[in-house]
């Protein structure tokens, strides 16, 4: 929306109210507390120092920032339209709001590629040295950052605090940034492209390739057989975990692109302010839902996560 005044409508009721509120303030604890716990359990356990850990410890890291501004800011809209937020404090609230879930998006979507590249290697190449060994985490976590930061920096520049006689109200202003020949759809969609659909597939792709060995594996002789079906049966508990995160990922921000897509393509939809249930509350919540299912998906795939998670509240 660039210099245009928010629509009137209807308010939602009281308890609509009330339900969502208390719905953003559970999803914010879950959130903020499994993905620090998802944390602490990787530093204090060695055993789980491992490439695909590193990477889940990541998108939790880069999920904690996500709820921490957008909540409280969806929380105040329920009840005023208007941002009560100005000066410098209100300006940099309205660029971080976006800035973060696409960041945490981005994050997400580079780490989900490396886990998958990660079990590729071991399952595949199991003689082989790993494609993506211990030492070189922290380089391809630096890197995601680096990436998601650059790619999202635009949205720093073109989202303003503007007001209005109704209020404050946080606004796009693209084309005051970067002039009418660059286009913010264009913008919109070659990310959703590069980091939600292409990840996607070649993650599917390495996925249907690791499913199609495990299945066809034959452990030679009866001495190693017990061994090697423990083996498969620890890569099918991660492959199982690995999934369940992508799926995770793509059912709750795949809504989120495709809305924003078709939103900026037609401006038709005036949703903003109308009220609660709306479609954008909706898929404003499953991009939140995702900050804070990883670590439910951990402890309810993973024996090792769980009983750490049981010995750290003891």
């Amino acid at each position: 929306m660039n210099g245009t005044q928010p629509p009137s409508c209807p308010s939602a009721s009281t308890a609509e109210k009330i339900g969502v509120t208390f719905a953003y303030c559970l999803m914010f604890i879950v959130s903020l507390t499994g993905n620090i716990v998802i944390g602490i359990i990787v530093y204090k356990t060695k055993t789980m120092r491992k490439p695909i850990n590193f990477f889940i410890v990541n998108m939790a890291m880069s999920d904690l920032l996500y709820p921490i501004i957008l909540i409280p800011e969806e929380i105040q809209m329920l009840y005023i339209d208007s941002w009560l937020i100005g000066g410098p404090l209100g300006q940099a609230l309205c660029k971080l709001g976006v800035f973060l879930g696409d960041f945490s998006a981005a994050v997400s979507a580079q780490s989900l590629v490396l886990i998958a590249v990660d079990r590729f290697g071991a399952v595949i190449l199991p003689l082989r040295s790993p494609l993506i060994s211990s030492k070189l985490c922290p380089f391809f976590i630096l890197t995601t950052w680096i990436v998601a930061i650059a790619v999202n920096s635009p949205e720093l520049f073109v989202k303003k605090l503007v007001e209005y006689p109704e209020g404050l109200f946080c606004e796009n202003h693209w084309n005051e940034v970067f002039g009418e020949s660059s286009s913010y759809e264009n913008y919109i969609l070659s990310y959703v492209v590069v980091f939600m659909f292409i990840p996607l597939v070649l993650i599917a792709i390495l996925y249907i390739i690791i499913y199609i060995k495990i299945k066809s594996q034959i452990v030679p002789g009866e001495q190693s057989a017990n061994a090697g079906q423990q083996r498969q049966q620890r890569e099918r508990n991660v492959l199982k975990m690995a999934i369940a995160i992508v799926l995770g990922f793509a059912v709750c921000w795949l809504p989120v692109a495709i809305f924003r897509f078709i939103y900026l393509s037609t401006h038709t939809i005036q949703l903003r302010n109308c009220g609660i249930p709306n479609v954008l509350y909706v898929v404003n919540f499953m991009g939140l839902i995702n900050a804070a299912i990883n670590p439910c998906i951990c402890s309810i795939l993973r024996r090792n996560y769980r009983n750490k998670l049981e010995a750290l509240f003891r």
